[in-house]
């Protein structure tokens, strides 16, 4: 292949290697070169062109990339026409990918022309998905590297493993303390990993965390025609002769691998009864996040065997995310709890209010800021912090005299996530979380606050503490400082919900009585039935 100037009369058959403009001329790069763009380019006054001009042997790179992507296809892969020397190929149904690694390295290897990329390994894909591309750096090459090219594939070099498996179930065994809403979850997440692979839940059983009750469970799924059974259990799988590992093997089962370099989910248990998988799922697989579950259950949805081997090679690149409700080093609680502090939002306009300060309006002749304050400060917490800024004046005398330390949130216009940062920012290094108070809820007392921070308990994944009621989660809400960052990144009006959506897990609730937990003041009317009421 020639590579290199040319006069445009001697640039004929070759292809140009940069776009070029002159004199109300534009050629594309990559435009092959005729008498029709000779002519056009002498007429705009280039006399130099750089161009690739093939060699006898030599093929386009079209022509190459689309010899490779039809080599390395195998089945459920369709290769798309190539175009300027990139072939893209697309999964023709949902599955899982399988990758010949050894096939792609050696694809790679061949020459620095020849390039081959896919998506990782197993990777659960959908039908029309881009899975692999192959692009030739050149405008063309040796029609040898092309021919070793095709050769390392060696026939295909990844395909799609169609799902299977559509009949599964699940057993979920049960301790004092478990919630039955923890299992309807746990099933909910399950449904939606399934639902991408076509399998459904036939059949769920909730048992006894015993394993004479969970033998009789798993054959009494097998018998309904189960192609997969997942068991979770109330209690994490601690050793090869615990609960669920005993029951497979009561029922002549076997188990195959215990325990997985990835977390989250180490510890996964793959078992097989008369032929069928057995899953005893790690704890983080009743969250959707994706987890070392995933990386197990959709292979098997798959018909694909998980070997040990497969296994313990999943270590590098198995560190998916930090697990929230993990617990940090320990450190000695001082006697009296934990070191909550307590943030007091005080800085909004008022708004809804239609023009009067509501923090600063009386009930029962104090102003609804300082009964909030007052509370926080007869609770537990161990300091108040007071985020001002419409009206600071005005709220810091209203709270004359108490033992607060306050700091004004300059950006108090641009909306509640504001003042929220203005208070994370402002809690001693040594607090291990803080209790969010919003400043115009004048009936949560300090019993209230206190039960919050009785119910914290990082070392036991309680790190989110909201009150609830009727299935409805109110205010103050305490975070522990493992959430400050992520409440950092809050931005307008709306708060930190989201965030308690998200790590659903690190949930701790408190069942409270009555509607205190829900009543902010933000219009003359609530006020009027507050002071009714």
């Amino acid at each position: 292949m020639k590579f290199g100037p040319r006069r445009p009369a001697d640039a004929i058959g070759g292809v140009t290697v940069h776009a070029l403009r002159r004199n109300g001329l534009l050629l594309k790069k990559g435009t092959a070169i005729g008498p029709a763009e000779v002519e056009a380019l002498e007429r705009a006054g280039v006399t130099e062109i750089v161009v690739v001009q093939l060699e006898p042997g030599d093929v386009s790179e079209d022509v190459a990339a689309a010899d490779v992507a039809k080599a390395v296809a195998g089945d459920g892969v369709h290769v798309e026409r190539a175009f300027t020397g990139r072939a893209n190929l697309f999964a023709q149904r949902p599955g899982v990918l399988v990758i010949d690694r050894a096939a792609v390295d050696r694809v790679n290897a061949i020459d620095e022309a020849i390039t081959f990329a896919t998506l990782p390994a197993f990777k659960p894909v959908v039908e029309g998905e881009m899975i692999a591309t192959v692009k030739l750096i050149p405008f063309g090459v040796e029609g040898k590297l092309r021919d070793a090219a095709v050769a390392a594939a060696q026939g295909s070099a990844l395909r799609v493993a169609p799902y299977v498996i559509k009949r599964v179930g699940v057993v979920s065994t049960q301790l004092p303390g478990l919630a039955s809403k923890v299992i309807d979850k746990t099933l909910r997440v399950t449904a939606e990993r399934l639902a991408p692979a076509g399998a459904e839940i036939i059949a769920e059983r909730r048992i006894a965390h015993d394993e004479s009750a969970l033998a009789a469970a798993l054959q009494e799924l097998l018998g309904l025609g189960a192609e997969l059974v997942i068991v979770f259990g109330a209690s994490a799988i601690a050793d090869r002769r615990d609960v669920i590992p005993a029951a497979i093997g009561a029922v002549g089962g076997a188990i195959e691998h215990f325990g997985m370099p990835v977390d989250p989910g180490n510890l996964l248990l793959i078992g097989r009864v008369s032929g069928v998988p057995v899953l005893g799922a790690p704890g983080c697989a009743r969250s959707p996040v994706e987890n070392g579950f995933d990386w197990v259950l959709m292979r098997l949805l798959a018909g694909l065997n998980v070997t040990r081997a497969d296994i313990t090679g999943m270590g590098v690149g198995g560190l998916l995310m930090e697990i929230v409700t993990r617990p940090q080093p320990r450190v000695p609680v001082a006697e009296g709890g934990r070191n909550v502090a307590a943030i007091v939002l005080a800085a909004g306009r008022s708004t809804r209010m239609g023009g009067p300060n509501k923090l600063l309006a009386e009930l029962n002749g104090t102003p609804l800021v300082r009964i909030v304050t007052e509370q926080v400060l007869a609770s537990k917490a161990s300091r108040a912090i007071v985020v001002t800024g419409h009206q600071a004046d005005k709220v810091e005398a209203a709270l004359s005299g108490l033992d607060v330390s306050f700091v004004h949130n300059p950006a108090f216009a641009e909306g509640l996530a504001s003042s929220v940062k203005a208070g994370v920012g402002a809690v001693p290094d040594d607090a291990d979380g803080a209790v969010v108070c919003l400043g115009d809820m004048p009936l949560i007392d300090s019993h209230l606050i206190d039960r919050l921070i009785d119910a914290f308990d990082p070392d036991r994944g309680g790190l989110i503490v909201v009150p609830v009621a009727d299935g409805r989660r109110g205010n103050p809400v305490l975070w522990s400082r493992r959430f400050f960052p992520e409440l950092m990144t809050l931005d307008g009006d709306i708060g930190a919900r989201h965030l308690i959506a998200k790590h659903g897990e690190a949930v701790t609730e408190v069942p409270v009585d009555g509607h205190a937990a829900f009543l902010d003041i933000d219009t003359p009317q609530a006020l009027e039935d507050a002071r009714r009421g």
